[in-house]
């Protein structure tokens, strides 16, 4: 809540040289307060609603001629809020601290006002900004955080949409952080020039990690520099090294299909933080590759790839330790399960592998519902069971190739939580999950599709430095469709030819 300076005019005067917002923020404890709110309409209830909201124990009298019955609801909430059902008089104001009009009658609002600045009390008009002392903005509210914005009046509707966004930047967990702060700042001892340095030094992490300045020029001249140097040694060994000729010519077409396959997945997965797992196995499987030997390449290509991205948020603060404790032991557990009953099936394969063509089937279906729905917002009960998400989805994804972040990612945003401090998790826990299951793989497997497999693992590792820059530049939507399609189509390809016993 802003205060305006009051004056007993019924027009609203300023100095002719102020310029800008001229506001000054407080906060009040209406708690302590006796608020007297005039108007039992819909505004009158908007304003009820946001008194409430922002201080559940204020007390708060209401008078008016006619109440909505979701008026009365409301109060019935509330035993300290009073409902008097009566035409205004200037004397219901003797005992009131503020006092605010929310009728649709101009001349009675005056009226109001005039009352209440003849007992030199503070007064807010609804959708008359001329005639408030203070205006009622909107909220941003984490836990004990709490940020209020104002237009001057100008546009209730901008000050809407910065609270939006402010409640979808700033994450839920930051009201541990202050709660935290205050345990800290109630441990410090010392005068108060040393409390101001430990405060500054422990907040210090919230700014971030300290960006070095960038220059462009120098990080393409490095760029470009390896590539040349990487082009000039091949050239040498190929014309200078008959060994190293014969070796590049003996490497099996296969390597070099999973090498581009890699690379392309990787970009892919880049840009919508997602699909991977799903793509990788897809192909895998339509290039006649065992589902056991699929999943085993696409985890030992994601160990690199998330234990970079995991570090990276770990440095910009973005892991959820609570949830990351929740989802690591159960994930490595069904990673592990998954990835033995997948591998001792690999003798089978002709029967696993239409089983695992159903479950990218039903990713790539996820992932069309998901593009469609992109901006939509998400309803789902925040999940309860952390640890059963883990189990479930570190299993499925060793036995189908991929789908921790299809399924658990998904799950934990659509939950409510937030997608910055999920995705941070989740690719952190994706490392330990990766590398348990890849170790489980290359224990139980004798492969002979190594070379798949090697050319999956190098060509995701050189999408990695430019993987990011692609989520700028293309439609994440138009992916992510792209994707759900191909994956669809080819999973239903190799379900038919198992039904029709057709060979692979």
């Amino acid at each position: 809540m802003t205060l305006l300076p009051k004056d007993n005019n019924l027009t609203d005067v300023r100095p002719a040289e102020a310029q800008g917002n001229q506001l000054f923020p407080v906060f009040l404890k209406l708690n302590n307060l006796h608020t007297v709110l005039v108007g039992g309409g819909n505004v009158g209830l908007e304003k009820l609603t946001a008194l409430l909201n922002n201080s559940p124990a204020a007390a708060v009298t209401i008078i008016a001629k006619e109440f909505l019955p979701q008026l009365h609801t409301l109060v019935a909430q509330y035993p300290q809020v009073n409902i008097i059902q009566k035409p205004f008089a200037d004397t219901d104001l003797d005992a009131a601290d503020i006092v605010i009009a929310a009728t649709d009658d101009s001349e009675l609002n005056k009226y109001v006002r005039q009352s209440a600045h003849d007992r030199k009390l503070l007064i807010n008009v609804a959708d008359k900004p001329a005639l408030c002392d203070f205006y009622l903005g909107s909220i941003v509210q984490k836990g004990d955080l709490k940020i209020a914005i104002s237009t001057n009046g100008k546009s209730p509707t901008i000050a809407k949409r910065l609270k939006e966004v402010l409640n979808q930047s700033l994450p839920g967990e930051l009201d541990i952080t202050l709660q935290q702060m205050a345990e800290v700042r109630n441990t410090l001892s010392g005068d108060f020039t040393y409390k101001v340095k430990e405060l500054n030094r422990v907040t210090e992490i919230l700014l971030g990690p300290k960006k070095a300045p960038s220059n462009n020029n120098i990080k393409l001249l490095v760029w470009a520099t390896f590539v040349v140097f990487l082009g000039l040694t091949i050239a040498v060994l190929w014309t200078k090294d008959p060994s190293f000729k014969n070796y590049v010519e003996n490497i099996s077409p296969m390597f070099y299909y999973f090498l581009g396959a890699g690379f392309v997945f990787a970009l892919i997965d880049g840009a919508i933080g997602m699909s991977y797992g799903v793509t990788s196995t897809t192909f895998s499987l339509s290039m006649g590759i065992p589902p056991a030997s699929a999943s085993m390449g696409v985890h030992l290509s994601e160990i690199m790839s998330n234990g970079i991205a995991g570090w990276m948020h770990y440095r910009m603060g973005n892991v959820n330790w609570k949830l990351f404790k929740l989802l690591l032991l159960p994930g490595i557990i069904g990673a592990v399960t998954g990835a033995y009953l997948l591998s001792s099936l690999e003798h089978y394969a002709q029967y696993t592998k239409p089983v695992v063509s159903v479950y990218t089937l039903i990713l790539g279906t996820v992932i069309f519902t998901k593009a469609l729905n992109i901006k939509k917002k998400r309803t789902t009960p925040k999940i309860k069971r952390i640890s059963l998400l883990g189990l479930g989805g570190g299993f499925i994804d060793a036995v189908g190739g991929g789908g921790w972040g299809s399924i658990v990612l998904s799950t934990l945003i659509a939950g409510g939580r937030h997608p910055r401090f999920s995705l941070g998790t989740v690719k952190l826990s994706r490392f330990f999950i990766a590398l348990m299951g890849s170790l489980t793989f290359i224990t139980m497997l004798n492969s002979g599709h190594w070379d798949a497999v090697a050319g999956l693992v190098i060509g995701s590792a050189l999408a990695s430095p430019v993987a990011a820059r692609i989520s700028n530049k293309i439609s994440a939507k138009a992916i992510m469709l792209s994707v759900a399609v191909i994956v669809i189509l080819i999973s239903i390809r190799s379900i038919f030819k198992f039904l029709t016993h057709l060979p692979f």
